[in-house]
């Protein structure tokens, strides 16, 4: 199927002559840039969103998604790096030295997430959730590295800390038959919904429902539902990962904690609904934070200086 793809990109890139070809994620990123290499694309630009590689996989599979990378790196004029995480990633693994790359932040729509308390009565009173009760949320695809088990692992002390307690997990994914499981098991379905995909269109009023977002996620890039969050006035809770560092920044914007510690995650989260005023604070520098970091604005335009220094080089 990937020689069939590759030769698909390859006719189509030959067809349509670009004086750019722009990849993103990893099988697309290879394929991508071997077709637009093989045609002799003028500018031939990757963003990297994430690591393909990581420690949880098998060791062959790691060495393969590592040898996929330097392959494609060696067909493309220049490397695009959500956060500075990825590029030092791809230099211990000798797949792009730094000056390759370009770090350009995934950009946020500052005019679609904002704080709207009619928004946050609505949707409660539409998701049948108390407007007074804490609601934790998580917005993600139900993925092993997502960390959804991590949660669900401090949630008895969670829910003995936080009277009322509501969680909404908002995504799907292969785990969702696990995790639903999981929930009646440990007879947690009463405070813990799966929402499922919502709407793009949605997900600032849904945001404006909750007080927490919490991601324990074990490999990101530049986790982006962060900064939305901080923009629709959640207090926002997250493993040290990839480039969540770039927005959750400890004790200034939000809480983060090391990889995998859950009872650190527990005392964030519990901290975060115990202290309202101090969390609103953090909201409040976290907002700025984002409005002055993380514009799409920003982002577009720094794209567009890559392409043009590429095609300027070449």
């Amino acid at each position: 199927h990937d020689w069939v793809c590759y030769r698909a990109i390859r006719r189509l890139i030959g067809r349509i002559q670009p004086d750019v070809v722009h990849t993103h994620s990893s099988k697309a990123g290879v394929l991508g840039r071997w077709g637009a290499w093989a045609q002799q694309v003028p500018a031939i630009v990757h963003t990297v969103h994430g690591l393909p590689f990581h420690d949880r996989q098998n060791s062959m599979g790691r060495r393969a998604y590592i040898a996929a990378e330097r392959f494609a790196s060696r067909r493309c004029h220049h490397l695009i790096a959500v956060a500075p995480e990825l590029v030092n990633a791809f230099g211990e693994e000798k797949i792009a030295t730094p000056d390759r790359f370009t770090v350009v932040r995934s950009g946020v729509d500052l005019n679609a997430f904002y704080i709207d308390a009619l928004a946050r009565l609505e949707m409660r009173d539409e998701l049948n959730i108390s407007r007074d009760a804490p609601v934790l949320g998580m917005l993600g695809r139900l993925d092993v590295l997502k960390g959804h088990d991590d949660l669900l692992d401090v949630m008895p002390d969670l829910l003995g800390h936080i009277p009322g307690l509501r969680v909404l997990l908002v995504g799907d994914g292969y785990r969702h038959s696990h995790l639903e499981r999981r929930l009646k098991i440990e007879g947690l379905d009463r405070r813990v919904c799966i929402m499922g995909l919502v709407a793009p269109n949605r997900v600032g009023r849904l945001l404006n429902a909750i007080d927490v977002m919490v991601l324990p996620s074990y490999q990101e890039g530049q986790p982006r539902i962060l900064a939305e969050a901080l923009l629709s006035g959640c207090g926002i809770v997250c493993y040290d990962v990839g480039g969540s560092r770039s927005i959750c920044i400890n004790d200034q914007t939000g809480k983060l904690i090391p990889l995998g510690d859950k009872s650190s995650l527990a005392s964030a989260i519990i901290w975060m609904f115990k202290h309202p005023k101090q969390r609103q604070t953090l909201n409040e520098c976290g907002r700025e934070h984002v409005m002055r970091v993380f514009d799409s604005k920003v982002m577009v335009q720094m794209i567009e200086h890559v392409y043009r220094k590429v095609l300027e080089r070449n």
